[in-house]
């Protein structure tokens, strides 16, 4: 008697669709599309300008190699709640390293500084088992106090420099396609819809491009190659989720744990070297303005995957652009935008019948769409806080589909295993 097998999945068994490549890119260009008929509807001419671009990346670069910090240590297992600090350090390195020995110096310091407060973490979570949350606030402490005596003992009296600043630093290179370059500007500057926003954001890529930017994006590539297409990156992961189970398997727990938090501090070293040396000339005391947080944030929104990691610097760095360019104008255009996509996530949460959450959502539509009618333009104070309002929304609209690695924040010794 043969037996057969039925082709019919295993009840309770869930099917994960992955998306195409080609989505991300669909994607991006479905919200520039969005953008461009923002900027026809409401005349705000600045939402998609080649400056706007060039200034969201100066502004998504330091958010997005702090998420990575925190995708590192947190893959493993380790919250890392100390990003700011190590970012403080990371500046601080820049300063120092960049004035004496040159800009690719103080890229290196504000790594090596980084990676030192990294080393402070690993040593307590890893090696004495401290509560992560504590040991990453106290790091967060220590560092503002240390880097602000540093400072005042070794830019204090140097010309340019002070207690609170370093002298002006080299800058990194940047590089610049010039016949491209002209050539986009010129179609960016026609005013064709959809067209012109696309070269603008082309320009912006061509167009004294640090080359910092350019190394954080391929530290976000290397990321993923190496945590989701290399046997290290699968032991990694695995000790973030079960560290008992991958150490049953001869996994060296610790080692890895060790070693992600060592790169989740270099990262965000590089982060706040980033905030010195390119979105400003100069270390300057309390730069960081809370990025490292921002950067766990933006982390939670991705998922802990590095493209959901972008999507959310993005956004928060987006936002901080267009608040400090055209100010009010351009953050009242982005109102009409959120109240849109709040009646589109509404009714697609209708559709699933998630009564509850759809009228929700609807009911802030409806305010921002009033608040959008009421007004001609945001006042100053609101386009300041704009990009922590939003973040906080799309938390809180994600948190349903998030899932932390499900050994995140756990002690762990040597021979839990068994």
């Amino acid at each position: 008697m043969s037996t057969t097998t039925s082709s019919r999945p295993v009840a309770g068994a869930t099917a994960k669709r992955r998306l195409p490549r080609w989505w991300w890119l669909g994607a991006v260009l479905g919200v520039l599309f969005v953008v461009s008929v923002l900027e026809v509807v409401t005349g705000a001419d600045d939402l998609a300008s080649s400056g706007t671009v060039r200034a969201t990346l100066i502004a998504l670069v330091p958010i997005m190699l702090a998420g990575l910090g925190g995708l590192w240590s947190e893959r493993a297992g380790i919250v890392n709640i100390g990003l700011e600090g190590m970012m403080i350090l990371g500046t601080y390195g820049a300063g120092f390293f960049g004035y004496h020995y040159g800009a690719w110096a103080g890229v290196a310091g504000a790594l090596l500084m980084g990676a030192l407060g990294g080393l402070v973490h690993a040593i307590a979570t890893v090696v004495f088992g401290v509560d992560h949350i504590i040991s990453g606030v106290a790091i967060n402490i220590i560092a503002l106090g240390a880097v602000q005596y540093l400072a005042s003992l070794t830019f204090a009296g140097l010309p340019g420099g002070g207690s609170t600043q370093s002298p002006k630093l080299d800058n990194v290179p940047s590089v610049t396609i010039g016949p491209l370059s002209d050539a986009l500007g010129d179609l960016e500057g026609q005013d064709i819809f959809f067209v012109s926003q696309l070269a603008a954001v082309l320009r912006a890529m061509v167009t004294n491009l640090s080359l910092f930017v350019l190394l954080a994006f391929v530290l976000l590539l290397l990321t993923y190659v190496v945590l989701w297409r290399t046997t290290f990156g699968l032991r990694l992961r695995s000790v973030g989720e079960s560290p008992s189970a991958a150490e049953s398997l001869g996994v060296a727990v610790l080692r890895y744990k060790f070693s992600a938090v060592l790169v989740s501090g270099a990262l965000a070293g590089l982060a706040g070297g980033f905030l010195a040396m390119v979105a400003s000339s100069n270390y300057r005391d309390g730069q960081t303005g809370g990025r490292g947080y921002i950067g766990l944030a933006a982390m939670i929104f991705g998922n802990w995957r590095p493209t959901g990691l972008l999507a959310g610097s993005g956004l928060f760095g987006y936002t901080e652009s267009v608040g400090l360019r055209q100010g009010g104008t351009s953050v009242h255009a982005l109102l009409l935008g959120v109240a849109v996509l709040a009646m589109g996530l509404a009714a697609y949460q209708f559709y699933r019948r998630n009564i509850t959450q759809g009228s929700v959502i609807l009911g802030l539509g409806a305010v921002v769409m009033l608040v959008w009618v009421a007004i001609d333009t945001v006042p100053g104070d609101f386009t300041s806080i704009t990009p922590y309002v939003i973040t906080l929304l799309v938390l809180a609209f994600a948190s349903q589909r998030l899932r932390m690695p499900a050994a995140d924040g756990q002690i762990y010794r040597k021979g839990s295993a068994g």
